[in-house]
């Protein structure tokens, strides 16, 4: 059975690019994103991590780690690591986890028999500060991830966190976002949104960002 939001994030310890890593000690107190990609030196996933190192400082931002995994061993990240600072024009300082065993890649359920019975999926988690999975991406081989996505997902999963709201399809940072139907007291509504609403429906009710 794969994986669920809401599950605990499997816990490991695994060679990477930057030693030995005990996952859940790695991600203290903070939050995670752990993407996977069946080789090194493939070509998008090559221009992924080019673009994760470019973005460390808006994930840091948000008290988010990255850390990528490939199945391939410690000695083949370094090489990788190499060209992708080359051809990418970056600097990769995060971990990429070698799964030679396949260890994490069967705790995360990262093998589909389907797609292929001995690499791994290209699969994003991300995961929050109390090690529960929060969201789950499988991507095909040949699409790239859309990084501004995930920070955008996190930027919701940390909004919604700590006030009572959801946002909205296409939602970004600043945007309005929307009291959930299941508050319902005029009082308590007041003081948790001070710049007011807009009842478009009794069920849709459109606020400005509350952390704004």
């Amino acid at each position: 059975m794969s994986l669920r939001l809401g599950d605990t994030a499997p816990d490991f310890e695994q060679a990477s690019s930057e030693g030995a890593i005990r996952f859940h000690d790695w991600l203290g107190d903070g939050w995670g994103v752990l993407f996977s990609h069946p080789a090194d030196f493939t070509p998008v996933c090559t221009t992924e991590l080019g673009l994760t190192a470019r973005l460390k400082g808006e994930f840091a931002k948000r008290n988010a780690k990255v850390i990528a995994l490939s199945v391939d061993p410690v000695e083949s990240h370094a090489k990788w690591i190499v060209d992708i600072n080359e051809t990418q024009h970056t600097t990769v300082d995060f971990p990429i986890l070698a799964d030679a065993d396949r260890k994490v890649a069967e705790l995360y359920h990262l093998i589909h028999p389907n797609a292929s019975t001995t690499a791994t999926v290209r699969s994003l988690f991300v995961i929050d500060p109390a090690k529960k999975i929060r969201l789950t991406i499988t991507y095909p081989a040949s699409t790239g991830r859309n990084f501004d996505e995930i920070l955008r997902v996190i930027d919701s999963l940390q909004l919604t966190d700590s006030h009572s709201v959801a946002t909205p399809g296409n939602w970004k940072d600043g945007d309005d976002v929307v009291i959930v139907p299941s508050l319902q007291d005029a009082d308590e509504i007041a003081r948790r949104f001070p710049k007011g609403f807009k009842a478009i429906r009794p069920y849709l009710r459109v606020t400005p960002q509350p952390n704004k």
